[in-house]
């Protein structure tokens, strides 16, 4: 009977660190893959900003692109929700921060 209980709590062990090793490895490979969709935040602004004035709209656009790390197709204040993290950002009274 010790021998089982022995035998399972070694198992059990094991079994623990293989999970353990899982998680961490697929971490890593969650990590990667996000890096891969970084969205061109300067590029994409310029296309979204064409039809407003460059400074403002450029700045407010790329820092709401790197927080969200998404940018609504078309031109300013339209497709708000193809991104909903980039739609919710707002101003200090509340109103919506993102072109």
């Amino acid at each position: 009977m010790a021998f089982t209980r022995c035998t399972l709590l070694i198992l059990a062990i094991i079994c623990f660190i293989l999970i353990q090793e899982l998680e961490i490895s697929g971490g890593n490979q969650h990590i990667m893959v996000a890096a891969d969709n970084i969205v061109d935040c300067p590029a994409r602004c310029k296309d979204r900003c064409t039809n407003s004035p460059p400074p403002s709209c450029q700045d407010l656009c790329e820092y709401c692109c790197k927080v969200s790390n998404c940018i609504p197709a078309g031109i300013h204040g339209t497709n708000l929700n193809q991104c909903p993290h980039y739609a919710r950002l707002k101003n200090y009274i509340g109103k919506p921060f993102c072109p």
